[in-house]
């Protein structure tokens, strides 16, 4: 399967800088994976594509300031850290630039005056490490942490509570689960007085969403692993939707990451915490999600192979030809999919 196959050409004037003010006021292009049938809305109408028993699905995921800066002891070289993964305790796992500047044990300062730094404790492959905080982590994060921002994203004028979704809550991910971004907390009030159900799972996002496939065939390509969990009680929420006739819907690829993850694990959905490193491209059997709620992906990258598993390849390129001919904005701030 040969990645050329996945491939479009985005001029960079549609990769959207900024969020909208509005957040459930997105353009929503419509895509029926069955007959490849395209219409346009506005994503607050989500109201007209659900019924009563459905169940939403959402990524609870919360993004941490991941981006530490400080100086190394003595020489006072200029460090980035950042946070990839929590390990235990004040342990992470971190990129580091310039990586070749630091060694085990050597110690990074983040504020000189109250002794605060980390340490690496161990040095890994293509400027990775483990480091351990000398004081508790959240505190760091909160006063000297910066929001992690797409490389595609050159704008910061704006608040950074726009790249939390309304309902992140699980602090751990170094991206925002982007289609969720939609959504406000009024809309989901009148989503629950319809009578449609949410339920949660929790991916933590690593930095390699953005990791571009390099491989000429797709199927040799490593995914990334991340860290997931679902409680009973949500897994039972989304089955007794699925039993009583609703439907799924999942809110973005990490949510149906998840959800796929489990049902492939076990058959069905359970309590489940692990790592997944689930790969899901064209020629996938999806297991338990009915509809897809999803920004427009970058070329080249495991997500339009994942989005092009759902809906088919043909669809899904011809719809980003449709949302380039209206405008459509791209990327994480950008405008949305519903595919049903």
């Amino acid at each position: 399967m040969e990645l050329k196959l996945f491939d479009y050409k985005l001029p960079k004037n549609f990769i959207a800088q900024t969020p909208l003010i509005q957040r459930d006021k997105a353009k929503m292009l419509v895509l029926d994976k069955n007959n490849g049938n395209i219409a346009h809305d506005i994503f607050c109408n989500i109201l007209n594509y659900v019924k009563r028993n459905d169940v939403i699905v959402i990524n609870e995921s919360k993004v941490i300031n991941a981006r530490i800066f400080g100086k190394k002891e003595i020489t006072g070289a200029k460090i980035e850290c950042f946070v990839l993964e929590k390990n235990k305790g004040n342990d992470f796992t971190v990129l580091l630039k310039p990586s070749k500047k630091l060694k085990v044990n050597d110690k990074v300062f983040i504020d000189c005056k109250s002794k605060i730094y980390f340490k690496v404790k161990e040095k890994l492959t293509e400027g990775k490490a483990l480091i351990s905080f000398n004081c508790v982590h959240d505190k760091i994060f909160e006063k000297y942490g910066v929001m992690p921002l797409p490389p595609y994203i050159k704008n910061r004028n704006f608040d950074d509570a726009y790249y939390q979704t309304v309902y992140a809550k699980k602090e751990g991910s170094t991206a925002a689960p982007t289609a969720g971004l939609h959504f406000t907390t009024e809309l989901i009030r009148k989503l629950k007085e319809k009578g449609v159900n949410f339920a949660k799972v929790n991916l933590e996002i690593g930095l390699d969403t953005f990791k571009p496939i390099t491989e000429e065939n797709v199927l040799e390509h490593k995914i990334h692993s991340e860290k997931y969990s679902i409680t009973d009680g949500n897994a039972k929420k989304i089955l007794k939707a699925k039993d009583s006739g609703g439907k799924v819907i999942s809110v973005g690829t990490t949510t149906m990451r998840v959800l796929e993850t489990v049902m492939s694990k076990y058959g069905s959905l359970k309590k489940s915490k692990s790592r997944t490193s689930l790969y899901i491209y064209p020629g996938y059997k999806f297991k338990i999600v009915d509809i897809l709620i999803t920004n427009f992906h970058l070329p080249k990258s495991s997500l339009i192979v994942m989005v092009s598993a759902f809906a088919g390849r043909e669809n899904i390129l011809e719809a980003y030809k449709t949302a380039i001919e209206n405008n459509y904005r791209f990327f994480s701030f950008g405008d949305c999919m519903l595919i049903k």
